[in-house]
C-alpha cells in the first residue's frame, strides 16, 4: 500500500529511489502490535525554544521553566511510560546540534520534564518528545 503522504526534498537529506521508495511503502502494513496493551497510546510534543507548544498528539501543554528546561503536559498519566526526545525543528528546516534528556515529572503524573543541552551546559533548543503510554 502506498502512503498517501506526498514525497517532496528535505534540505540535507538525499532523495529516496524510486526502488527504496516502493520497499518502505510495502513494509506499512506488514508489522504487528507486539508486547503492547490495548490501551496503549502514543504521545507526541514538539516544543519551540520559548516553550511554546506547537503541536501534538494527547499533549495539552508546553512550559519552558529556565533556560534549557521544559515540562510537557500530557492528558493522561504518564509516570510509568517511556520517553523519547530528541532535538528538532519546530516548523521546518534543522534545530541547532544538541542534546535532550527526559524524566517524569516530579509531583505531576501527566508531566515529562525534558532538559535541552550544547557543548556549553542548558542552552533553550526546540524538541520532539514521544511518549509512549
Amino acid at each position: 500500500m502506498r502512503s498517501p503522504r506526498p514525497r517532496r526534498g528535505v534540505t540535507g537529506q538525499p532523495t529516496p529511489s524510486a526502488q527504496e521508495a516502493a520497499r518502505i511503502d510495502n513494509e506499512i502494513n506488514s508489522c504487528s502490535s507486539v508486547g503492547l496493551p490495548p490501551t496503549a497510546r502514543v504521545l507526541f510534543a514538539v516544543v519551540d525554544a520559548g516553550g511554546g507548544l506547537i503541536r501534538g498528539l494527547g499533549a495539552t501543554s508546553a512550559t519552558r521553566l529556565a533556560v534549557g528546561m521544559y515540562q510537557v503536559a500530557f492528558d493522561q498519566d504518564v509516570a510509568r511510560a517511556a520517553y523519547v526526545g530528541t532535538v528538532g525543528p519546530a516548523t521546518g528546516g534543522l534545530a541547532q546540534q544538541g542534546v535532550v534528556t527526559v524524566a517524569p515529572r516530579a509531583g505531576i503524573a501527566n508531566a515529562v520534564f525534558v532538559e535541552t543541552h550544547a557543548a556549553s551546559g542548558h542552552v533553550d533548543r526546540p524538541f520532539h518528545l514521544a511518549v509512549l503510554a
